[in-house]
């Protein structure tokens, strides 16, 4: 169906000047005998008689309060758009954000604009415009002899769910010459930090690692949760260390330490499958964790896990 033209309403106003019948204006202007009678309906006065001009005011009053068809300011507009480009932030966020600072964008309407011009927007989302969405898989039993005393996370207590301060996730990153990044998550936050590994995936280097990015957070550390990877078998030096349990994650079950998961999808976007990590600087690390700290996030009602975070050290 289409909407009425303002000259079709002005042939009905000069058809009904006429005396024309209904039947006759609709076939003159093209459309359903229906059509006309229910824009007489609709266009005329108090007592009966039809406007066009009337009629077509009334028209865009209707359509201006139609979902959907709200004008969209053009800088706010522009400022979506350019914050998709230069930060990679998600619609959703992005529209989050801009309605903290009280400016108006829905994410559908970010999302239209990406698809109706993909080539130019659509490389800026994570997931480029393509969803796959993976069944989950049933746990499986966990074969876990390379790390001694291994603690289940099973055993790890509820309080842990993710609402509490001080709960971390951890997790690697490899290129295809085992190369590794190691990135940790604060599970309440969203705080992720980042670190090249000059010795790969080797476990006691990387648990000297852990211990020197947590170092400052000792206080409030409450458990860690990673996978069964032999790199995790130093488990035991960062529980004396910083005094935290660690706690590995059934096997194929990714989803019980979702944040990471979540977390390295996003260093991906800027550090793609076949990236060989020796060209990658720490400068460029540090920048990409910057850029995803200062990410808004919808959990947190759009403000930044960087914000978020710091709030408890004050």
């Amino acid at each position: 169906m289409t909407h009425l033209t303002r000259e079709q309403r002005y042939a009905i106003y000069l058809g009904r000047q006429a005396k024309r019948t209904q039947k006759q204006i609709a076939d003159e202007i093209g459309v359903s005998q229906s059509t006309v009678s229910r824009e007489l309906r609709r266009g005329s006065k108090g007592r009966g008689g039809y406007n066009w001009l009337t009629a077509q005011e009334k028209a865009e009053t209707r359509k201006s309060r139609t979902p959907g068809n709200r004008c969209i300011d053009s800088l706010v507009l522009w400022e979506a758009l350019h914050l998709l480009q230069t930060r990679q932030w998600s619609p959703e966020q992005i529209s989050g954000h801009l309605a903290r600072h009280g400016r108006k964008i829905s994410h559908e309407t970010i999302y239209k604009h990406i698809r109706a011009n993909p080539d130019k927007y659509a490389r800026f989302c994570h997931h480029h415009m393509r969803y796959k969405r993976k069944r989950k898989a049933e746990p499986k039993p966990t074969k876990a002899t390379n790390i001694p005393n291994r603690v289940s996370i099973h055993q790890r207590p509820p309080e842990a769910d993710g609402n509490r301060f001080g709960d971390w996730e951890m997790d690697l990153i490899v290129d295809y010459k085992q190369n590794a990044i190691l990135s940790l998550v604060e599970r309440s936050t969203d705080m992720q930090l980042i670190e090249k590994l000059p010795e790969g995936k080797r476990a006691m280097p990387l648990a000297r690692a852990v211990y020197r990015l947590l170092l400052p957070f000792k206080e409030h550390l409450h458990s860690i949760t990673t996978d069964n990877g032999s790199e995790f078998a130093a488990h035991e030096f960062l529980t004396k260390k910083l005094n935290v349990p660690v706690f590995f994650a059934d096997s194929y079950a990714s989803w019980q330490k979702g944040n990471v998961e979540n977390a390295n999808k996003l260093v991906r976007f800027y550090l793609p499958k076949g990236t060989d990590f020796d060209t990658v600087s720490n400068a460029t690390i540090h920048k990409i964790q910057r850029k995803l700290n200062s990410r808004p996030r919808k959990k947190l009602d759009f403000s930044t896990p960087l914000k978020e975070f710091f709030k408890h050290f004050l």
